[in-house]
């Protein structure tokens, strides 16, 4: 299966059009039955095990839309990552109240960034418009994200993620055939017309064996990347410094 990246139908669709709530009412669907909130628990646990060195403080969350796979990841986090100061970015102001009072009831500051992820990536590393140096992340994570993009933007976004964050991960859709034809059975769950003919394209644009990791910039070799299948449905990357013994 070669990867197709074609433009989604929820991606044209304004905030508040009926098709566009649904289709995001559809994804909290979508996500349960991939089990996506498990997969990225998970793999946090594991990446956050190592991290004797280094506090988690800041996380940014590229393409975080209603910011409600975040709030359920979270809450199984909590425990273990008090405290932490979250932006979540998305080109559409998305969060809703009651989402924000459930970060705000776990101790986490929120915040959002409401601009186009190629906006957020033309941003200089050492500062910004304000003046005031550029955030840079102890992790940013991704969800259903990447693979809306291909060639040099998916390469310069990469690029970008790696100069400012500490860490990164993505969950992505896994573009394989049982995951194909699932996808097409996403009405069986109740997804309405967008999301049936989004999934599809999702998982025909997704990714597979080490497709992310050979565009993933490894300058000085200072980076090591982790690729692999989760379940049936998710493909995940991860991204570490090389620990100095």
């Amino acid at each position: 299966m070669n990867r197709i990246v074609a433009p989604e139908v929820l991606d044209g669709l304004a905030s508040d059009d009926p098709a566009a709530l649904r289709s995001r009412r559809d994804l909290r669907r979508v996500h349960r039955a991939m089990g996506t909130r498990s997969v990225v628990v998970r793999a946090l646990k594991d990446m956050t095990s190592s991290w004797q060195k280094m506090p988690l403080r800041r996380v940014l969350e590229l393409g975080a839309g209603d910011g409600s796979l975040m709030l359920g990841v979270a809450r199984s986090l909590a425990a273990r990552w008090p405290k932490i100061e979250l932006t979540l970015l998305d080109a559409q102001a998305l969060l809703a109240p009651e989402t924000l009072r459930g970060f705000t009831a776990l101790g986490w500051t929120v915040s959002t960034d409401i601009t186009d992820v190629f906006d957020w990536l033309a941003r200089p590393v050492e500062s910004q418009a304000s003046g005031d140096k550029a955030p840079h992340w102890d992790l940013i994570v991704t969800n259903l994200f990447l693979h809306h993009f291909e060639g040099s933007r998916l390469t310069a976004l990469l690029a970008a993620i790696a100069a400012r964050g500490e860490r990164f991960f993505a969950c992505e859709p896994r573009r394989a055939r049982v995951a194909l034809a699932g996808s097409h059975l996403v009405g069986a769950i109740g997804a309405g017309p967008v999301t049936r003919v989004d999934a599809v394209l999702s998982v025909r644009a997704g990714f597979r064996g080490n497709e992310l990791t050979t565009l993933w910039p490894d300058v000085g070799d200072v980076w090591q990347t982790q690729e692999s299948s989760a379940g049936l449905f998710s493909h995940c990357f991860r991204a570490e410094p090389i620990e100095v013994t």
